[in-house]
């Protein structure tokens, strides 16, 4: 057998002379100088280190036998495979001083290799270079033969586990698995597929390492290696793994998507399957769905989405120049939901799959994990559109994810700390639009679990600092912690461990607020301590450089419910520059402050109660109507007087129950909180409506005494004003506002919409009111002046005289009671908040508007002499139990009307 030694030097800078030759200016050039062809009875591949200066290589060869006497045990196969290595390098040593002087470059240190063929008594032999620092050089001997590798030794089914085991009869220092294929080689540590396990030694085998590969696919298809190190020697072993593969990856394209089989019975459809990189034989099967509901074809930006049945997604694979993925789009009912986008970058994918991979144990390395947040930190730069910006940053935060999970099992070195800060920090530069509010909650979550798991799984040496944008990262190996990040200050005392503690901005407002009527502040921060094993107390200074000093709460984001938590947190103190928090925990923290001052739920208190006590009242009111109806409604005047009392009262309670079902707008879907504001402008304009209609009543029986109203007259008219007219105004202002693209309702209020004087559907409610509320006070007016000048009539006039008093009461009272409530409420919307006279007007608005039904009660009840009595008579006569109750209580009588 013939081979070639060969001796080379990698070139960079100036040129190394002759043994013996000064130095001289450096050339460009590279030269490389072969030694004959010899016959050897070895075999060895080595690569060796030589230092500036060098003369000779005969030194460089001397050195590896130096390396190899550095061997002190040998016993048994040992001392077989030194004999076979020590042979080899005499020989190699010879042959390279009998060669022609090596020519090359000069340089500070040069890599000469060298090969020929080395064999004997069955093993192998080669050396290399394992670790060069300042003139130190280290050799590593690298020996097969020797150790027993155990494998499945037949192709191994799709996503099979298959194991791995290697033993070495010495004891060893360490050992571990490398897995190549062509191109490529990676070092196996322990991650989602790989699982390395030391712990299988015996009595006759002192070194052992096995490793299980979970669910293995096509990627774990390869060369797998063992190694055995101990002090400058490594023994491996080899064996190759094959997967029976099923397909990773199918691409599927059908031409055209849908089809109408109703025109025609002739419809051909063209469906491709592709396996890329396949040489089996696969059997490919479909079915075809059908439906009755389809979204009709359309086409945004240049891209065709065809005609698809309802809750099928469209998938379009077609990116821009330089992105992968694809774009997606949902047929709900007959009606497209937004295309979204998941067309990254295509660096950023590479990053990905590398992830994926470190993950899985695949190259899972210091060195992989450095050039991933290297990577990841690259692209994270890049600026795209709207669409594309949130893709990236999807499968930013994925990455983020994934590394996270990775360093649960996989030690990661401070190293990649700078790389992840700076990525995270350009994540939250960027905009979060083009997506729903769900989704981008979903993705804040994720990101700042992923950020949080890494900042407490990377391990740290020293304490030090590390700030970007909006990220603010320190470290205290103290056991009196206390430290400022972005203005926070933190102060912890423990006794081991390192605290990490990361402040982060523009992360607040994208995360799901569930403490409601607050808003979130400006900052979050993040502590962990490595290694906790005790109880322990953290305290936060947060300043409150944007808000009022209003309510502060101390929350953690709690990961389990992916929402905030105040459990464990207490608010020390807080004043208008700081709040402080005491906590009992580490983990994410922040601050909510609540919209308004502590009077808000003072306020709240005083709605809930008023309309409880409101919806009470008008169902006692209903129910004493319902009792004495019969007995005090004799005259079309009292007729017409309690029709519309009732309907006021009935309106009333429905728009109290629809106020109370919207008192916490946050809790409702939009939906309801449409249906609720709807319901609440059409029964309080129907409200004062029938007010309008007692009121117009009342002035035409006092002017046109001769022309008396009748029932149905009255009733009719009554119904159009009372019910007609609102349903007119509420229907039509809710057309014109969702046509004209404006909104209708206030989602964080369910209700109208006042964005300034005479702009907002407010006005489809505050106009009417205001009109009815000043021809009220017209009527009023106009009665009043027609009973004084009004001469008391005799015999049954007198008790429309009276009922015409009842209802002047009653318009007297409510009129002014429900307009001024409204006019504060107008005055309330239109004032700052910061306006002195704002607390006095809410205050007014809340306590008349909450307590009306309780006006309509003693107004239309209590205060009505005929209905007290009656009720009093019906009341003693339960009390009593007399038999004749009813009687006496039906026969009194009164002049009817004729």
């Amino acid at each position: 057998m013939h081979s070639s030694i060969l001796c080379y030097a990698a070139l960079t800078e100036g040129k190394l002379p002759p043994t013996g030759e000064p130095s001289k200016e450096p050339e460009n050039v590279t030269e490389t100088v072969a030694a004959p062809d010899v016959t050897l009875p070895l075999a060895h591949d080595a690569v060796i280190r030589v230092q500036k200066n060098d003369p000779s290589l005969a030194k460089c060869f001397v050195a590896v036998v130096m390396a190899l006497l550095s061997v002190k045990h040998f016993s048994g196969s040992t001392q077989k495979l030194w004999d076979a290595c020590f042979l080899g390098v005499l020989q190699i040593v010879q042959l390279t001083m009998d060669s022609s002087p090596l020519v090359a470059n000069r340089v500070h240190n040069i890599d000469v290799g060298f090969a020929a063929p080395i064999k004997q008594h069955g093993y192998h032999c080669s050396v290399e270079k394992r670790q060069v620092m300042n003139t130190e050089i280290d050799y590593l001997v690298l020996a097969t033969g020797m150790v027993t590798i155990e494998s499945p030794g037949t192709t191994v089914c799709y996503q099979s586990n298959p194991l791995f085991k290697c033993t070495f009869e010495e004891a060893t220092g360490s050992a571990g698995w490398n897995m190549s294929r062509k191109n490529e080689r990676f070092e196996l540590n322990n991650g989602s597929v790989v699982q390395l396990d030391h712990n299988c030694t015996t009595q006759k085998y002192k070194s052992c390492v096995t490793v299980i590969l979970r669910k293995v696919t096509g990627i774990w298809a390869g060369t797998y290696e063992c190694g055995f190190i101990s002090g400058s020697v490594r023994h491996t072993a080899k064996t190759q793994l094959n997967v029976a593969l099923l397909p990773d990856v199918i691409t599927m394209k059908i031409s055209p998507l849908t089809v109408e089989c109703s025109k025609s019975s002739d419809v051909y459809i063209n469906v491709t399957a592709t396996i890329p990189k396949s040489t089996q034989n696969f059997e490919v099967l479909w079915s075809n769905t059908e439906g009755e509901t389809f979204c009709r074809e359309e086409e945004i930006n240049g891209e065709l989405w065809p005609k698809t049945p309802a809750g099928d997604t469209v998938i379009n694979q077609t990116c821009a120049e330089g992105r992968v993925g694809y774009k997606s789009r949902t047929c709900d009912g007959t009606t497209w939901q937004p295309v979204f986008s998941y067309c990254i970058n295509q660096e950023l994918n590479k990053v990905l799959n590398a992830a994926e991979n470190f993950q899985k144990g695949l190259g899972a390395t210091q060195e992989v994990a450095m050039d991933i947040f290297e990577g990841l930190k690259n692209s994270s730069k890049f600026v795209s559109d709207s669409s594309d910006t949130m893709a990236d940053i999807s499968a930013s935060i994925i990455i983020l994810g994934v590394m996270a999970n990775a360093s649960k099992n996989i030690v990661l070195q401070e190293g990649v700390f700078p790389d992840f800060v700076d990525t995270a920090s350009n994540i939250l530069n960027k905009t979060w639009d083009g997506v729903n509010t769900s989704t981008v909650q979903y993705m804040s979550s994720n990101y700042l679990q992923s950020v949080e798991d890494l900042v407490k799984n990377i391990k740290v040496n020293k304490t030090r600092r590390i700030i970007s944008q909006n990220l603010d990262l320190k470290f205290c190996s103290r056991s009196d912690c206390d430290m400022s990040v972005f203005d926070i200050s933190v102060n912890l005392s423990k006794t081991t461990g390192i605290m990490k503690t990361v402040a982060v901005k523009n992360i607040m407002d994208k995360l799901r607020n569930n403490f409601h009527k607050t808003v979130p502040t400006s900052l979050l921060i993040s502590a962990t301590l490595e290694d906790k094993s005790e109880s322990l107390e953290i305290t936060l200074d947060f300043p409150n450089k944007q808000f009022n000093p209003n309510k502060p709460f101390c929350v953690f984001w709690s990961t389990t419910d992916t929402s905030w938590s105040d459990a464990g947190c207490i608010v020390k103190s807080s004043d208008i520059n700081h709040t402080l928090c005491k906590c009992n925990h580490l983990t994410s923290f922040s601050v909510l402050m609540a919209k308004n001052d502590i009077s808000s739920y003072v306020l709240s208190i005083i709605t809930n109660v008023g309309l409880g006590v409101s919806i009470c009242s008008l169902l006692i009111f209903l129910i004493s109507e319902s009792l004495v109806w019969s007995v005090v409604v004799k005259t079309n005047l009292s007729h017409f007087r309690h029709t519309a009392m009732v309907n006021i009262a009935m309106l009333l309670l429905l728009a109290d129950c629809s106020f109370l079902a919207s008192t916490s707008p946050e809790i409702l879907t939009d939906t309801w909180c449409l249906v609720l504001t709807i319901c609440k402008h059409l029964f309080f304009l129907a409200m004062f409506s029938w007010m309008l209609c007692m009121s117009a009543m009342l002035v035409h029986q006092l002017i046109f005494v001769f022309s008396p109203l009748r029932k149905r007259v009255f009733m009719f008219l009554s119904s159009i004003v009372g019910y007609v007219c609102p349903i007119l105004i509420v229907g039509s202002s809710y057309v014109y506002y969702k046509y004209s693209n404006k909104p209708y309702h206030d989602k964080k209020t369910c209700w109208l919409v006042f964005e300034r004087l005479l702009e907002g559907s407010m006005h489809a409610f505050l106009l009417p009111v205001g009109t009815v509320t000043l021809t009220n006070l017209f009527f009023m007016v106009v009665v009043i002046l027609t009973l004084m000048k009004s001469s008391v009539p005799n015999g049954g006039k007198a008790d429309e005289r009276e009922t015409a008093k009842s209802i002047l009461k009653v318009v007297v009272f409510l009129t002014p009671l429900f307009g001024v409530t409204w006019v504060i409420g107008f005055v309330m919307v239109i004032l700052e908040k910061d306006h002195p006279m704002f607390a006095v007007a809410n205050f007014s608005f809340t306590i008349l508007n909450s307590f009306q039904g309780l006006f309509i009660l003693v107004t239309g009840c209590f205060a009505e002499q005929k209905v007290r009595e009656e009720l009093l008579k019906l009341i003693m006569a339960k009390s009593k139990g007399k038999s004749d109750s009813t009687k006496n209580l039906t026969s009194t009588t009164y002049t009817k009307d004729k």
